[in-house]
C-alpha cells in the first residue's frame, strides 16, 4: 500500500481587519469624554482655577504707599521664616505625632473585632461606630463644644455628684486633649470601614491553615490579618496625616468657647485664615497655604519612602 502524502503547504489565513473598527473606537472614545466632561469642568472652575489664581497672588505684595508690586518667592522666604507660621506646623507635627497612633489603634481595633463577630449586633456596632464621620464636622465640635461646656454642659452635672469642679478641657493646657478626642471621634469609624472592607476581602482558607499551626486569637489578628492589609493601613495613615496637618474646621469653631486657648496662629490653616480675612494680607495669606502644602507634600513623601519596601509599615 503506497501512502498518498499532501505536497501542498498549509495556507495561512491572515485576519481580516473589521471595517469601521476604528470609528468605532473614536466614537467610544468621545462618548466616554462626554461622560467625564462634567467633572472636569467641575474639577477645573472650583479646584485648578482657585489653585491657578492663588499661587498667582503669592507672588505678589501689596502695600498701601507701593501698591501691588511682583514679589517672586519672597513671600514664601518670609513664610518659612515667620515665627507665627513655624509655630502652627510645630503643634500640627505634634498633633498628627499623637493623634494618628490613637486613631489608627481605635480603627483598626474596631475592625478586627468586628471581623471576628459574625452577629447581628457586629452591623449595628459597625454602623454606630461609622455614624460619627457622617456627621459634617462643624455639627460635630458644635456638639463636643456643648459636652466640653462647665457651666451648662453634663461634665459639671457629673463632677458635682462627688463635689468636684469639671475640668475645662479647651482651656489652654487641656485643648490638645481635647481637640485629640474630637478628631478621634471624627475619623475613626471611617478609618475603620477601609481596614474593614480590606479585612472581608481575605481568604478565610489561610485562617484556618493559621488556626491548624496552632494559632490564638491575638497571633491571628496580628501575625496574619494586619499583615495581609497592610496597603489599607497605608492609605488610612496617608490620609490621617495630611487631614491632621489641614486641621482647621475643629478648632476654627470651638474658638469662640475656648477662652482665647484657639489663637489666630494656632495651626497653619487659621493663620492663614486670619490673615486673609482679617487683615487682608490676601498676597501673604495665599504664600502661606501654599508653603502649607510644601510641607504636606514633603512629610507624605517622606512616610511613603520609608514603606516603599513593601508597601507596608510592617515591612
Amino acid at each position: 500500500m503506497t501512502a498518498v502524502h499532501s505536497s501542498a503547504p498549509a495556507e495561512v489565513r491572515r485576519p481580516v481587519a473589521r471595517r469601521g473598527g476604528g470609528a468605532t473606537r473614536r466614537r467610544q472614545a468621545v462618548t466616554g469624554w462626554v461622560f467625564i466632561s462634567p467633572f472636569i469642568v467641575v474639577f477645573a472652575v472650583f479646584l485648578v482655577a482657585p489653585l491657578g489664581y492663588a499661587f498667582y497672588l503669592s507672588l505678589f505684595t501689596n502695600g498701601l504707599a507701593t501698591g501691588t508690586q511682583f514679589s517672586g518667592l519672597a513671600n514664601y522666604v518670609q513664610a518659612f521664616q515667620d515665627p507665627s507660621f513655624l509655630r502652627g506646623i510645630g503643634f500640627v507635627a505634634l498633633f498628627t505625632l499623637v493623634l494618628v497612633p490613637v486613631q489608627m489603634a481605635v480603627s483598626v481595633a474596631a475592625a478586627l473585632v468586628l471581623d471576628a463577630v459574625t452577629n447581628r449586633f457586629a452591623r449595628f456596632a459597625r454602623l454606630m461606630i461609622f455614624l460619627p464621620y457622617a456627621v459634617p464636622a462643624v455639627i460635630g465640635a458644635l456638639m463636643w463644644g456643648f459636652l466640653y461646656s462647665p457651666t451648662f454642659g453634663p461634665l459639671e452635672s457629673i463632677f458635682g455628684l462627688f463635689g468636684l469642679q469639671a475640668p475645662f478641657l479647651l482651656s489652654p493646657g487641656n485643648i490638645f486633649g481635647g481637640l485629640i478626642n474630637v478628631v478621634t471621634w471624627q475619623w475613626a469609624g471611617y478609618y475603620m470601614i477601609i481596614v474593614y472592607a480590606a479585612l472581608q476581602g481575605l481568604d478565610p482558607a489561610v485562617y484556618e491553615a493559621a488556626r491548624i499551626d496552632g494559632a490564638g486569637p491575638w497571633q491571628l489578628a496580628l501575625r496574619v490579618k494586619l499583615p495581609m492589609v497592610a496597603n489599607s493601613l497605608v492609605l488610612i495613615l496617608v490620609f490621617a496625616v495630611i487631614g491632621t496637618l489641614q486641621f482647621f474646621t475643629e478648632p476654627q469653631v470651638l474658638r469662640p468657647i475656648a477662652n482665647g486657648s484657639v489663637t489666630t496662629d494656632f495651626t497653619p490653616n487659621i493663620y492663614a485664615y486670619n490673615l486673609a480675612f482679617g487683615f487682608a494680607q490676601f498676597n501673604y495669606a495665599s504664600a502661606i497655604s501654599f508653603a502649607l502644602g510644601i510641607v504636606i507634600f514633603i512629610a507624605v513623601y517622606l512616610f511613603l519612602f520609608l514603606t516603599r519596601k513593601r508597601g507596608s509599615v510592617f515591612a
